[in-house]
């Protein structure tokens, strides 16, 4: 059995010989290299069985009636029409007022969004700062101001918050 590793159905040089295959369209000696590819390859022969599969379907429609003589004419006009409108759409002021009404609603989701998980955070924050005060820890952005200061850093604190740095 021949492998074919490449990406169709059948293999390259014969893809295009199964339809001539198909219809016993070939001279004798192309019909017979055909018929012993075939007997080779799996996939030559399932390429082959689903072309036959595709021809019974297509024999069982009916053949579609002639459009006629003005039916390419009314296609071109039709298209013509709907490029038209488009044009009329896109010079119009409402879809530039949609389009800066849809900005507008993301760029506040975006705003909300982030002064959602800021505050989810400050919260935390503060929460956790009321648990270490809680637990006799010193804070020393907010020390006490009825306490004696403990160290250097809490004066320090102390003037700035009182006299922001001024004498």
């Amino acid at each position: 059995m021949e492998t074919n590793l490449g990406l169709g159905t059948a293999c390259d040089k014969y893809e295009a010989l199964l339809e001539d295959y198909l219809q016993a369209e070939l001279s004798g000696a192309e019909q017979q290299t055909v018929t012993d590819h075939l007997k080779r390859c799996d996939r030559c022969l399932s390429a082959l069985e689903q072309a036959k599969v595709s021809v019974r379907l297509l024999q069982l429609g009916e053949p579609a009636a002639d459009p006629g003589p003005g039916f390419s004419r009314n296609v071109m006009a039709r298209i013509h029409a709907a490029q038209a409108e488009k044009t009329v759409e896109r010079g119009s002021f409402w879809p530039r007022f949609i389009l800066l009404g849809w900005r507008f609603a993301a760029t506040a989701t975006l705003a909300l969004g982030i002064l959602v998980t800021y505050d989810v955070g400050w919260a935390r924050h503060a929460a956790s700062s009321a648990v270490t005060a809680r637990a006799g820890v010193s804070d020393i952005f907010a020390p006490d101001p009825a306490a004696a200061p403990a160290s250097r850093d809490e004066v320090l604190m102390m003037v700035a918050e009182s006299s922001h740095g001024q004498n």
